[in-house]
């Protein structure tokens, strides 16, 4: 049997329904203009029994697809065949309980768990979805690829296209990406095109530019990207001992993981392979929070795929109306105008989710509490654990569930915002340096 027999796509909009083949590179359906969905005929596909079938792999991790955290559940995404799969070692991550932190936020003893995605190749969850894309990229001949980003997206780009020969140009606004991030496109061999403009502005310059020239896209608009980001909710569920969490908390800016999430957990239902879907808390930063507002004040709502258009358009043009771009210390969710947003309200109605936004004085707080307790993360990670503090507060979520959060990417990504927060005392759990004389006796007065 083909592979092509297995999968293909699907547009999301139910009045539209069109097919496609998964050989064509697309990012929206040529019939509608709507996202495209990877969709997958599970009766030609053997799936294991039971999801902790997929163990037996660690076995095996000789074999490059069995030691990638994503394709060693490659039954799961099952669109390309095994010799397009590119992988360089992505989703060796660890799922961390932590105390001290569900102290911080109020939770008891052995509920809080951290998923830590800064261990990836280039330190943030985007490499589970390019592992995947960069598979379809190869399956479909591309050469050239480009992407617009807060950081994380060309970094990641930059390195697995750097790993597949390909020609990569990422698109960055003026001044809003973290240094840590930039270093790793310049460094990797990307060509980086800064644009007069924020993220908003870069999307749709790189959407323009792909129809174009023809290159391969890699943002989140990307059906297959998605297909590698929900293997972040196996490896969770892997390191729950093959039982699924209460509440997955996850940071929102152009809203690929969420939907990825909600995608993933539908399909393991779907499957058997879960009895139940968790709940699901989505948190944005209050200096970019459409989502909070569309989906708390406007009650935009999934609606079986036929979402409000209108709603969308009016705040849209609102936010043009009015010049607005969004500011936040998070870079990585530093969206006003989120591509994903009608996955994304699929996954809420599917996971039951809610919506939250925070301070950047609470990211930078949380930030510091992760960051004491073990684990470094970027600011947008952070938000999680801000809003899962909001959420205890509110009694949306009991002390007593078992929560995990996903740190979506490394300290080092945004260190800036780091050494900016204890130095300047930004907060009251700031640890600056303290300055002493070059005396000996001076400095032991100090440590004692």
């Amino acid at each position: 049997m083909s592979i092509t027999d297995t999968a293909f796509q699907e547009c999301i909009n139910p009045d539209c329904g069109a097919e496609f083949d998964c050989g064509q590179a697309l990012f929206k359906c040529p019939k509608c203009g709507e996202l495209l969905d990877a969709r997958y005929n599970w009766d030609r596909i053997e799936v294991p029994g039971k999801l902790s079938d997929f163990a037996a792999r660690w076995a095996n991790r000789s074999n490059r697809l069995d030691f990638s955290g994503v394709w060693r559940f490659r039954e799961l995404l099952n669109f390309c065949e095994d010799k397009y799969k590119v992988t360089i070692g992505e989703g060796q991550t660890i799922l961390q309980q932590n105390d001290a932190v569900a102290q911080y936020v109020d939770m008891k003893p052995g509920c809080l768990y951290l998923q830590y995605e800064g261990l990836n190749p280039s330190g943030s969850f985007k490499d589970n979805g390019m592992a995947a894309a960069f598979s379809h990229a190869k399956m479909v001949g591309v050469k050239s690829c480009a992407c617009a980003s807060t950081g994380n997206t060309s970094a990641s780009v930059a390195l697995y296209a750097h790993s597949c020969g390909m020609k990569c140009t990422v698109f960055i606004g003026s001044g809003r990406i973290a240094f840590g991030k930039l270093s790793q496109s310049m460094d990797y061999g990307a060509q980086t095109i800064q644009i007069r403009g924020d993220f908003d502005d870069c999307m749709r310059q790189v959407q323009d530019v792909c129809t174009k020239l023809g290159l391969y896209l890699l943002n989140s608009l990307n059906p297959f990207r998605l297909e590698g980001q929900k293997a972040i909710m196996y490896r969770i569920i892997e390191g729950l001992g093959w039982e699924v969490p209460d509440w997955i908390v996850v940071p929102g800016g152009n809203l690929g993981n969420s939907s990825a999430f909600g995608k993933a957990f539908y399909e393991l239902k779907q499957l058997g392979l879960i009895e139940r879907i968790p709940r699901m808390a989505i948190i944005n930063a209050t200096g970019a929070d459409t989502l909070t507002d569309l989906v708390n004040s406007k009650k935009l709502a999934w609606n079986n795929g036929r979402v409000n258009q209108a709603i969308i358009d009016d705040y849209y043009a609102d936010l043009t109306a009015r010049n607005f771009s969004p500011h936040t210390c998070a870079s990585a969710i530093e969206i006003s105008r989120p591509v994903n947003l009608k996955k994304c309200l699929r996954s809420i109605d599917i996971c039951n989710g809610v919506v939250r936004a925070v301070t950047d004085d609470e990211i930078r707080d949380a930030k510091a509490i992760i960051g004491k307790h073990g684990l470094g993360c970027e600011p947008a990670s952070a938000a999680t654990i801000a809003g899962l503090r909001h959420l205890r507060a509110e009694g949306i979520i009991g002390a007593d569930e078992r929560v995990a959060c996903v740190l979506t990417g490394h300290a080092l990504k945004d260190p800036n915002v780091t050494v900016n927060y204890h130095k300047q005392k930004q907060g009251k759990f700031s640890n600056p340096p303290v300055e002493a004389p070059n005396d000996l006796d001076e400095i032991i007065k100090l440590i004692r």
